[in-house]
């Protein structure tokens, strides 16, 4: 289990991929890589502020780009 989350963070951290995507790539849901992003804490503390540094970051720019796929969309 514990060398799933160090995976799953891994390619977060290198591909800079959102929670979802990362989700899919995975094949599990976004619940349960969410949960094991909590559980980093306990594995590893730096790979897990990298983490939620990432996700504050993915969050901040969140409606941003769902404004900008609207846009698209409706073009």
């Amino acid at each position: 289990m514990g060398n799933n989350i160090l995976i799953e963070a891994d390619y977060i951290l290198i591909t800079n991929v959102t929670i979802r995507r990362a989700a899919e790539y995975f094949g599990i849901s976004k619940s349960v890589l969410h949960r094991h992003m909590k559980n980093l804490k306990y594995i590893d503390y730096n790979r897990y502020l990298k983490i939620k540094k990432l996700f504050l970051e993915h969050n901040k720019v969140r409606h941003i780009n769902g404004g900008m796929a609207t846009k698209k969309k409706y073009l």
